[in-house]
């Protein structure tokens, strides 16, 4: 596990990468309070509600979920974790999500928020990390595809959108050893 890390997004700017801690709630809460609705919609929680923010500040649990923060200047502008199971039949599984300031999209940040997840997985001794992605968004695919995720299924019509239609969802998996294969091969052929 680490503390702090200092990343270059692809246009230079200079972001922070660290997990989070009781004290971000008041960031994590007015973060997800200036995101767009559409945003904050694939979230399984009401991220724009107080008290859940609170909880997940008072009940930080890095077994369970592990919050990851992007900053820069000290205000957060992205949100990704992983959840895992300890137990059963996926424990061998990582489910991730991330959220990315309007302004900070395109920038590359969150490929890179998904990669640090991707090598964390490793070091928790996970196998294949698992995202769910509205097929409409060609971003986030992107972004995923960038971390060494590729396309396992769709899934029609499984959700809705805030006009309350049903939209295909994506399912996404990074098989962590052949990403950490080809990461090695890249590098070795450099």
């Amino acid at each position: 596990m680490f503390g702090s890390k200092q990343n270059k997004l692809k246009d230079g700017t200079i972001v922070t990468l660290r997990p989070m801690v009781k004290e971000d709630e008041e960031g994590l809460f007015s973060f997800f309070q200036e995101l767009p609705d559409e945003l904050t919609l694939f979230i399984r929680h009401n991220v724009k509600d107080r008290t859940v923010i609170r909880d997940w500040a008072e009940r930080l649990n890095y077994d369970r979920v592990l919050p990851l923060l992007a900053l820069k200047d000290e205000k957060i502008i992205g949100d990704a974790s992983l959840h895992r199971v300890s137990h059963g039949w996926k424990r061998h599984i990582g489910r991730v999500r991330v959220v990315v300031s309007p302004e900070y999209q395109k920038r590359g940040l969150a490929t890179l928020m998904l990669n640090e997840l991707v090598t964390l997985g490793h070091e928790l001794g996970l196998e294949k990390l698992w995202a769910e992605i509205p097929l409409d968004s060609p971003g986030a695919i992107r972004a995923c595809r960038n971390a060494g995720f590729v396309c396992k299924a769709v899934i029609e019509g499984m959700v809705k959108d805030l006009r309350d239609q049903n939209i295909d969802v994506l399912i996404m998996v990074c098989d962590i050893p052949t990403f950490f294969d080809r990461r090695w091969r890249e590098s070795a052929c450099q």
